[in-house]
């Protein structure tokens, strides 16, 4: 793997209704931090992690400052509301890389000619468990295929990255430590995994029986063929669906007997396939939810 390669920062994911994300991902044993607003109406409820990746479940908080947004430049709204056009108001949209230089990331995405539009900055206020608030800075880089109108890449960097104590908000009832990783499916895989190892600036891809995986500087992106999904994760999918869709997340848990516990005494429905629990998606969660033990 590449030295410079990126890590996975977070994954975006398209909600119908953040109160309704609120209490999915509680019921499948996440602990959800307080509800933040974005400067142009879209809003989250995220889920962040001891390995300092995160789940940022997106909802619309007003929809005329959203198309607003979009209609000004701003790639993020623009994106959000394609994807909601196209594929509904649930699924995964994005995987955003972590870096410490969005502008070097756009200049290489628009040299690479992949890059999805102007770089976005903005600050919004982030409330702690404690009951504190601080102002949070981001700036980020867009990296898009024509090819896959429904699923995007971006950098982000941490402006003025947070000082507060975030370990409340990442232990889990359901013993998720981190992303392990992200399935994508496409009916042609290897179509795509120039676009994404060229983002993640991964030193190179490997290829699976159905299709192939990209390392990133933490977690794995595989893509996969509708039966790859289908035989590593029981979920059958459309094999018509051009272009590149996110449909599966697999968690790195330290016992897989307390996930299982929590998901019965919640009344989740869960089915164990091998070494692992699968949760089928359901409102509010979007896509597929996978836990294993992490070694």
């Amino acid at each position: 793997m590449s030295q410079d390669t990126l890590a996975i920062d977070h994954l975006v994911l398209p909600v119908t209704d953040i109160d309704l994300a609120r209490e999915r991902l509680g019921k499948v044993g996440f602990t959800v931090a307080p509800d933040a607003r974005h400067p142009f109406g879209t809003e989250n409820a995220c889920v962040f992690f001891a390995d300092k990746t995160y789940l940022e479940p997106l909802g619309v908080a007003s929809v005329e400052e959203s198309e607003e947004a979009a209609h000004d430049g701003n790639v993020f709204t623009a994106r959000n509301q394609a994807f909601r056009f196209r594929c509904g108001s649930e699924g995964l949209s994005a995987i955003a890389f972590a870096t410490a230089d969005a502008k070097h990331e756009h200049a290489r995405f628009v040299k690479d000619s992949m890059s999805a539009g102007s770089v976005l900055q903005f600050e919004r206020p982030v409330k702690m468990p404690d009951g504190t608030e601080n102002i949070a800075g981001f700036r980020l880089a867009f990296a898009g295929d024509l090819r896959a109108p429904d699923f995007f890449l971006f950098a982000v960097e941490r402006v003025n990255p947070l000082p507060a104590d975030r370990t409340a908000l990442e232990t889990h009832a359901n013993g998720v430590t981190g992303i392990a990783e992200i399935a994508l499916a496409a009916p042609e895989p290897t179509a795509f995994g120039e676009f994404v190892r060229s983002t993640a600036k991964g030193a190179s891809t490997e290829v699976t029986s159905f299709g192939l995986d990209v390392p990133t500087g933490n977690a794995k992106i595989s893509l996969m063929t509708p039966e790859g999904l289908e035989a590593y994760f029981d979920l059958a999918t459309s094999d018509t669906d051009r272009g590149l869709r996110g449909r599966a997340i697999r968690f790195a848990v330290g016992d897989l007997a307390v996930t299982e516990a929590h998901l019965a005494a919640n009344g989740v429905t869960y089915t164990r396939k091998g070494n692992r629990i699968l949760v089928k998606p359901a409102p509010g969660q979007g896509v597929l939810f996978a836990f294993e033990e992490t070694s």
